[in-house]
């Protein structure tokens, strides 16, 4: 078996414990974004999994947007990410 090189753990250990690896990842290939995936990238970049300029780079996101993923996770969690409940969680 043999392990492709990279830079940074190839695991992370979450604050609830769980254990997060890199296969736990959205594909790169992604393009139905739904809260689950966005979130499971937030959590990577946030805890050093996944540098963000690679993040930005592998999914083909702007800085800008995945700021907005970042805040709204911070502000309401996992739902803060969901497209049906926007309105609900945007503050004007």
């Amino acid at each position: 078996m043999f392990l492709k090189k990279i830079d940074g753990p190839r695991a992370i250990t979450l604050p609830d414990g769980t254990v997060m690896t890199r296969a736990d990842l959205p594909p790169a290939e992604t393009r139905r974004w739904v809260a689950s995936r966005k979130a499971r990238v937030v959590k990577a970049v946030a805890y050093g999994l996944l540098p963000l300029n690679e993040a930005l780079e592998r999914y083909q996101l702007s800085e800008e947007e995945f700021g907005l993923w970042r805040d709204a996770v911070a502000r309401h969690g996992e739902k803060g990410l969901k497209v049906t409940a926007i309105q609900k969680y945007r503050q004007p």
